[in-house]
């Protein structure tokens, strides 16, 4: 189905806009605390600082990744530690986790120790590593689970297979990156990178897909780049229908473009500091951004960009993840996990 007819009709169990705060204003937020159970009062950034929120293809596991190293896994409907899993095993802030699309209890783990770690969840393995990949700090999965693609600071990006022990190819770009999309069929990659612009490149090959049609000054690249941040281009997302892509900036800015002609539709600007992370909703009617300063979570409606819920919050919000699969958003918030939605099944 192309994106424009998968985004014609409003899917069955969404929620117009003008219905979205009505649910959610009853609801509140639950804590997933991972400090010492003896202890009293709850933990700050410095105890914990969240860098990577991320669920399962089926919403059951909610895994987060920390600047402390920590690595674990989440039951969303009990948030007691002891119903959690630890993984142990990097020595450097994980940067980024990443459930494989296709297998529920597989995920990634990259961190700046220069190591991606595949593990199964259920017997809390590593069942294979990945190492020498420089001060890592991007990864994604292919949509069908059989890679990943890996970056560094340094701007080397790397294919990598969850069973086989070094890279299958490298590759050099000329700056780093900090996040990147597959679109869904999993030919394209989209990488934002330093100078606001997101170059579009196929898959594997890491070749650019698009060029200019019209003449370029000697020495100027033909790649064709969507540009919509006056600063670094931090994060990216695809919606869930592929009729939008949103990107975020350092410029406090989220963009969101069409996919059909690649032009930029709408800005969100409400937003305070550098934009870490998108989210979209399992239906990709809203659509949210996780910022480095500031208080609360703005959601915004993806068709019209209007503000539809404000979702107060102790302190900034880097790291946001809505469900794939219902209206739970999981963010951190003073260094540890919330998610809200959990706690009532409302239709």
């Amino acid at each position: 189905m192309p994106p424009s007819s998968a985004a014609a009709l409003r899917p069955r169990g969404s929620l117009a806009k003008d219905k979205f705060s009505e649910h959610f204003k009853p609801l509140r937020s639950q804590a997933y605390n991972d400090a010492n159970p003896s202890s009293r009062g709850v933990p700050t950034a410095s105890h914990h600082s969240l860098r990577s929120i991320e669920w399962s293809p089926l919403g059951t596991l909610v895994a987060t990744g920390s600047a402390d190293k920590t690595l674990r896994v989440w039951n969303p409907e009990r948030n007691t530690v002891r119903h959690s899993t630890e993984l142990k095993g990097h020595s450097a802030a994980i940067e980024k986790v990443a459930f494989n699309p296709v297998k529920e209890a597989e995920l990634a783990s990259i961190s700046n120790d220069g190591v991606v770690k595949i593990w199964d969840v259920r017997t809390k393995a590593c069942v294979n590593e990945i190492k020498g990949l420089g001060d890592a700090n991007a990864l994604a999965w292919a949509p069908d689970g059989t890679s990943l693609l890996a970056g560094n600071r340094s701007g080397e990006l790397f294919q990598l297979s969850p069973t086989q022990p070094a890279a299958i190819s490298a590759h050099k770009q000329p700056t780093g990156t900090t996040q990147m999309a597959f679109c869904w069929s999993g030919e394209k990659i989209f990488l934002p990178i330093r100078d606001g612009r997101i170059r579009i490149l196929s898959y594997p090959d890491l070749e650019p897909i698009y060029h200019l049609n019209h003449a370029t000054e000697p020495g100027e690249s033909a790649e064709f780049m969507l540009k919509g941040h006056t600063a670094a281009c931090l994060t990216v997302e695809l919606s869930p229908t592929g009729k939008y892509l949103a990107t975020g900036g350092a410029d406090s800015i989220v963009a969101i473009f069409d996919t059909r002609d690649w032009l930029c539709q709408r800005t969100i600007t409400r937003l305070s500091g550098p934009v870490r992370s998108i989210s979209f909703t399992w239906d990709g009617s809203y659509v949210v951004g996780g910022c480095e300063d500031g208080s609360g979570l703005e959601i915004v409606h993806t068709e019209t960009g209007e503000y539809v819920h404000t979702f107060k919050t102790a302190g900034p919000c880097e790291a946001v993840a809505w469900a794939p699969t219902r209206y739970c958003l999981a963010y951190s918030d003073l260094g540890i996990l919330r998610i809200i939605g959990v706690d009532a099944e409302r239709k």
